[in-house]
């Protein structure tokens, strides 16, 4: 895992200190070593985490057999071995990175279809004067560009690189406001600012002759598979088993993240299936509801190298401050703070660790799936007869929650998109002063009654958007490779294409899951249901650090973030809740990074 960047202009040579700046500010993603390469048109710089080839062959910025293409890579390319062996290339490293290289010299940007794993790239060719960039499936690792303030095309692993060049000012993103403001985190499509860009997910980028094109060179598959629950549990078991396997190749130690949910446990039961040892990590705060008692019957049951770290709740807006300043942009997910803090233990002892992550999404193990279930079986949304007698029904009587839902909203996708995981209605956004929207382009049309289509709007947005930003940003804060088994793309896609009622009933989530692999775990486990990390928004805002900061940063009409939202409109919403937290990341990252 590394951290990259460049400036593509003439007379590179000449911005040597800018690109220094740059890949010095995103130094903890690549502690291990550093390098440059100049061209006439292009410098190019990396930042390196040594995890596969540790010896200096392995460096980048990383020139083909050729001489006539330069690589910078941040990511891993699983099952590259056997990628290899497809390319009569003369190979001089043990590298993934050198297998791009094989394959864009083979097939350019056709390489992308056959490209497995996580990465970010950028590739200098000089014979076209061409720079050719790319980002995986399911945006796990983030790609930033911009130009700069004399026509220089500049790209980073995160946006304070950027910054750092000195060759860019910022300017806020009406647009992105609206989506913070509305879900908690910035599009995956688009940053905080709207003269810095992100290529998204799934798509490529080729820089010629000063002008960008981008296009997507995947989708997820759009329509639901038939087989059943025998076939399933085979070829899915099979499938994770691979994507295990390929994702511990290193020559550094992998271990994984133990929290003692469904999917970590999975991770960690599949890992003994290829290591006769292996290393846990489970983080836990005193005092608060603590999954650790279930991690260790995993690491119990797996004779793993458990490693438990216990930690008092200290300073919350300390913790908040430190862990925010890696985040480049405004976040709402609290979980980033306790993200930080297992990232930082793990990176005491290792430097790959495997994570469960987007099993909720590839399974349907969200409380709110089930939600959406019985929202869509309640009650027809379409028909008009039957809520007229609903509506009028519940002037007299007390309704559920179910129902009242279903009398707001037109379809299960609308309750998803304007109910689910939103801080601020549309109309409060407009009261706060910020009169933009925003409307997300995905690969697929979504059904508005397919929960599975709901799955997958997830998958391209609030993955990418929110899950693995916390993900990359908390991990390589602390020079930590994470890597996510279940972002597998044979894997994923089989999941992703399997019929609903092998997710999730009425009554049962993950089906599919517990009834493949439910063997792998102990009683406890099987039994348990799913939890987060344990604090409540109003519990964090409640204690006195958190007051203190929240009255310095939304308590006076002075400060950067009335800039941005309205004062007396955002005074009615300090009020302890989950949109007083949303302001008030708001207002941390406007202090941090400025709004001017």
């Amino acid at each position: 895992m590394c951290g990259i960047a460049g400036i593509i202009t003439p007379n590179a040579e000449n911005y040597r200190e800018h690109l220094k700046r740059m890949t010095d500010s995103i130094a903890h993603r690549g502690p291990d070593a550093e390098g440059f390469q100049f061209f006439q048109n292009a410098a190019l710089g990396h930042r390196r985490l040594s995890i596969v080839d540790l010896s200096e062959s392995g460096a980048q910025p990383m020139f083909s057999a050729s001489k006539k293409e330069c690589i910078v890579f941040n990511g891993e390319i699983y099952g590259y071995q056997e990628l290899k062996k497809k390319y009569g290339y003369p190979y001089k490293s043990s590298t993934d990175t050198e297998v791009i290289l094989a394959m864009y010299q083979e097939k350019a940007s056709e390489m992308l279809n056959e490209l497995p794993g996580m990465f970010a790239f950028a590739i200098w060719d000089e014979a076209r004067q061409e720079l050719f960039c790319a980002r995986d499936r399911f945006g796990e690792k983030p790609f930033y560009y911009a130009f700069g303030k004399n026509g220089e095309f500049l790209f980073a692993s995160e946006i304070k690189a950027i910054l750092a060049s000195g060759l860019v000012q910022p300017e806020i993103s009406p647009d992105a406001l609206y989506h913070f403001l509305k879900y908690g985190y910035v599009s995956a499509q688009q940053s905080i600012y709207k003269n810095i860009s992100v290529i998204p997910p799934a798509h490529f980028l080729i820089f010629r002759e000063g002008k960008v094109s981008l296009k997507r060179y995947y989708s997820l598959p759009k329509n639901d598979g038939q087989i059943s629950l025998a076939e399933a549990k085979e070829e899915f078991t099979h499938l994770l088993k691979n994507a295990v396997k390929k994702q511990l190749v290193a020559d550094v130690e992998v271990g994984s993240f133990l929290s003692g949910g469904l999917d970590s446990s999975t991770i960690v039961a599949m890992v003994n299936e290829f290591l006769p040892k292996q290393t846990t990590i489970s983080f836990g705060y005193e005092g608060e509801r603590s999954e650790l008692k279930f991690a260790r019957e995993i690491a119990d049951k797996y004779k793993t190298k458990h490693i438990e770290i216990h930690e008092n709740r200290g300073d919350i807006a300390k913790e908040i401050l430190r862990a925010a300043k890696f985040l480049d942009e405004p976040f709402s997910d609290m979980s980033y703070t306790p993200q930080f803090h297992i990232s930082e233990a793990a990176a005491r002892y290792l430097t790959v660790i495997l994570a469960g992550d987007v099993g909720d999404e590839l399974f349907g193990g969200y409380d709110f799936y089930r939600v959406e279930h019985q929202l869509r079986s309640h009650f027809s949304y379409r028909n008009i007869v039957a809520k007229f007698g609903l509506k009028l029904w519940s002037k007299f009587r007390t309704t559920s929650f179910i129902t009242q839902k279903n009398l707001e909203y037109s379809s299960i996708l609308d309750f998803h998109q304007n109910f689910v995981r939103n801080y601020f209605a549309a109309s409060e956004i407009e009261a706060l002063g910020i009169n933009a929207k925003y409307r997300q382009a995905y690969s697929f049309t979504a059904h508005p009654d397919s929960l599975n289509d709901i799955m997958r709007t997830d998958l391209e947005k609030y993955v990418p958007g929110n899950m693995l930003v916390k993900s990359d940003r908390m991990a390589m804060a602390n020079s930590l490779e994470v890597r996510t088994p279940f972002l597998d793309k044979e894997f994923a896609e089989f999941c992703i294409s399997l019929p609903e009622n092998l997710k999730i009933d009425g009554e049962n989530d993950k089906i599919i899951l517990r009834e493949a692999v439910g063997e792998y775990w102990t009683e406890g486990i099987r039994q348990r249901r799913k939890q987060g990390f344990g604090s409540s928004v109003s519990a964090w805002l409640n204690t006195d650090s958190m007051k203190i900061l929240s009255n310095e940063i939304l308590g006076s009409k002075q400060n950067k973030v009335y800039d941005l939202v309205d004062y007396n409109a955002a005074q009615q919403f300090l009020n302890g809740g989950k949109q007083h937290w949303n302001l008030l990341q708001l207002g941390i990252w406007a202090n941090s990074f400025g709004t001017k």
